[in-house]
């Protein structure tokens, strides 16, 4: 047998379905050829060439290559060269001005400048930044800056001014226009059908930019160990650009992960390119124009919004707003229609639903179309699930519909939810990630990147611990186990993206999708879990990102 690659002295979970522990793995082609459990394979077991490696772990732990099944990639690089307004690096609306002031300084009349990640409820004052705050700073610049959530923004005068945005425009269905006490446009603009009016006057980068902003948003979601990602909406913002820079990452060697697409509902209806194609097709297309390397994944539909934005639809309002129950963004009859168009074209349907009224009515929609036309291992999907009841999780069960749960939401917003927007009894239950393991329900973990910083084990900790950033643990008995948490981060992507029999587990003839940690999840503290050190990231038995490994040799 020819091997390209040897890895001895390893703590190989293999998260098999026999709980195996490995200790040595040999590759061939980019698959998985032998593994030994209790001693280490050598060079002269097989055929080699010049260019076989060994590799000695020294006793590191070799996983599964991560899976990530919902972020933003290209959304991130992107947003690397925005105005950073995250907190704690900004502390109020005044910090904020300050950078766009420098920004603005820096930048020509009539220049777009651009930021991202504020958080309101984080910023002193309680509010979202005004075109009034912006207009000060920037008169003759117009400027755009993103809401943490990514479902709202604000804008200055200029920038409404060049959207055609003004005092008697109206708001659209599931978004609107902030406006002051005298009926004025404040500039903070509310959901994407809202958004929908300025995105098309906001700069596109080249497709070289573009490309170049995935090569370094790779490089990082590498350092995380992911091998294999969702880009979770491709086409929101900049529609068919979005695809053709994908397919050029990947095509140059910018993006070595293997990518797949959820396709923006919008491309794929009226008279968007991809309108009338079916996912077969759809399919065929991206993995001719990729060399096979792009697959798809769904079409992406929303439903409600942020939770943190009063957006989300909920049952039972929230807590600091009594009559308040956020909206949905379709009403349900065409919510449905769109479920059943995309459902009989063959595509697998991903419909975001925070808010536990939103997450009703997506599965009502998607048992409506399972109905008229009935469909084994479809595999639709709900994105977030931060508040489905029990009812909720027992009906997704039954209709085979799979919960991607934004399991970081704990920590970044769980103080908030708990005393702000949803209230003890509820915030506890958000995630309900226990009660989806007793059941039985396939289900994944995701950071939603840019929205929480990208890390799988940051994840696979959160949903172990329930610890919110002020310390408080959240929701107790809704906690999971660290092999749990981690195959819902490895082995259930898998499963999810249909890929179950090629990656997800250390197993002959898989794929030679690896990451190398510095310890082993399973075995260490359970608090330390977001701290083990990633040492390397392998795809296809090749090494495509390293800290430090402790010995390579040809």
């Amino acid at each position: 047998m020819r091997v390209d690659l040897i890895i001895q002295n390893a703590n190989i979970v293999t998260l098999d379905s026999s709980h195996s522990i490995g200790k040595s793995v040999a590759i061939a082609d980019g698959k998985i050829v032998d593994i030994s459990y209790e001693r280490n394979l050598h060079e002269h077991e097989y055929n080699t060439h010049p260019g076989t490696q060994i590799i000695d772990l020294k006793g590191a732990t070799l996983l599964p290559g991560f899976i990530d099944t919902h972020s933003h990639l290209l959304m991130y690089g992107e947003m690397m060269d925005y105005i950073d307004c995250r907190s704690p690096f900004v502390h109020n609306i005044l910090n904020i001005a300050e950078k766009v002031y420098e920004k603005a300084k820096q930048s020509l009349p009539g220049q777009w400048i651009l930021g991202w990640g504020y958080d309101d409820t984080l910023l002193e004052e309680k509010r979202h930044p005004t075109r009034f705050d912006l207009d000060l700073v920037s008169p003759n610049n117009p400027v755009f800056i993103r809401h943490i959530s990514n479902h709202f923004a604000v804008a200055n005068t200029k920038a409404l001014e060049l959207a055609g945005i003004s005092r008697d425009i109206k708001d659209p269905q599931g978004g609107f226009f902030g406006r002051n006490a005298e009926g004025e446009l404040d500039g903070v603009i509310y959901e994407f059908s809202a958004l929908d009016r300025i995105y098309p006057f906001l700069p596109v980068p080249t497709k070289e930019e573009s490309v170049e902003q995935i090569r370094r948003a790779s490089q990082v979601y590498l350092s995380q160990g992911i091998t294999t990602f969702t880009d979770a909406c491709v086409g929101l913002d900049k529609g068919m650009e979005e695809i053709e820079a994908h397919i050029e990452a990947v095509n140059t060697g910018a993006n070595p992960m293997t990518t797949r697409m959820m396709i923006s509902s919008q491309l794929l209806k009226g008279n968007s390119p991809f309108a009338g194609y079916t996912a077969s097709q759809l399919q065929e297309e991206l993995q001719k124009r990729s060399n096979g390397k792009i697959h798809l994944d769904s079409a992406k539909l929303f439903q409600d919004g942020s939770i943190q934005g009063y957006t989300a639809a909920l049952r039972e309002p929230y807590k600091s707003r009594d009559t308040h129950l956020g909206e949905l963004i379709h009403p349900q009859e065409t919510l449905n229609k769109e479920v059943l168009d995309f459902h009989n074209r063959g595509f697998r349907i991903a419909t975001h639903g925070n808010g536990d009224r939103a997450i009703h009515s997506i599965i009502l929609a998607y048992q409506g179309a399972l109905k008229q036309n009935p469909k084994e291992n479809h595999q639709h999907r709900i994105e977030h699930v931060q508040t489905a009841s029990d009812e909720d999780l027992k009906a997704m069960k039954v209709l085979g519909i799979v919960p991607s749960f934004f399991i970081n939401h704990v920590y970044y917003w769980g103080d908030r939810h708990k005393n702000i927007f949803l209230g003890q009894k509820r915030a506890s239950r958000m995630n309900p990630l226990a009660e989806a393991k007793e059941l039985d329900l396939l289900f994944t973990l995701h950071s939603d990147c840019p929205i929480t910083p990208i890390s799988p084990l940051f994840s696979v900790w959160a949903a172990v611990n329930r610890v919110t950033k002020e310390g408080y643990v959240l929701g107790e008995e809704q906690k999971i186990d660290v092999e749990t948490a981690l195959k819902s981060m490895i082995s259930y992507g898998a499963k999810l993206n249909f890929e179950e029999e090629t990656k997800g587990t250390i197993e002959i003839g898989k794929e030679a999708d690896f990451v190398v940690l510095g310890q082993d999840p399973l075995t260490c503290p359970p608090e330390e879990i977001k701290d083990i050190e990633i040492l390397s990231t392998i795809i296809g038995g090749k090494v495509v990102w390293e800290k430090e490994m402790a010995c390579i040799s040809n």
